[in-house]
């Protein structure tokens, strides 16, 4: 699905834009500059996924990094062509979560309620554990 929006964007002569930059794209447009943990938080993200997709937009010409009030911290704003994507990637957005409310009415079980069982059931037991507990286990 993330290849066929990208695709959605070079059509629309977007070019270096990911899916997963969207929302921290709309997110510093609505805020204003955060730190990476600050925007890590208010998308209820891993601080490691966000300083990452930090990372890809800085190459895309898409953020800013200034230096916080310590050596530890950055604070994360839009560039003009950061900005100037926004209205379009929010229709995206609205767009996308029309196709997902379509989807759920075409399949046998909603999309939106199988990712809030897996991740419900992440919660209980994560990846990382239900990994581990089968690498112990003799190879059949």
């Amino acid at each position: 699905m993330d290849a066929e929006i990208e695709q959605v964007y070079v059509e629309r002569g977007i070019e270096g834009v990911r899916p997963r930059f969207a929302y921290p794209l709309i997110r510093l447009a609505h805020t204003g500059p955060l730190t990476i943990r600050e925007l890590a938080k208010s998308l209820n993200r891993s601080h490691s996924a966000i300083s990452q997709t930090v990372a890809a937009m800085l190459k895309e010409d898409l953020v800013t990094s200034e230096p916080g009030p310590d050596a530890r911290t950055r604070h994360i704003g839009l560039t003009e062509r950061g900005r100037s994507l926004v209205p379009f990637l929010e229709a995206e957005w609205r767009a996308t979560h029309a196709t997902v409310a379509e989807l759920d009415h075409e399949v046998p079980h909603a999309m939106t309620g199988v990712v809030e069982e897996v991740r419900r059931a992440l919660d209980r037991r994560s990846m990382r554990e239900r990994i581990l507990h089968h690498l112990a286990e003799p190879p059949r």
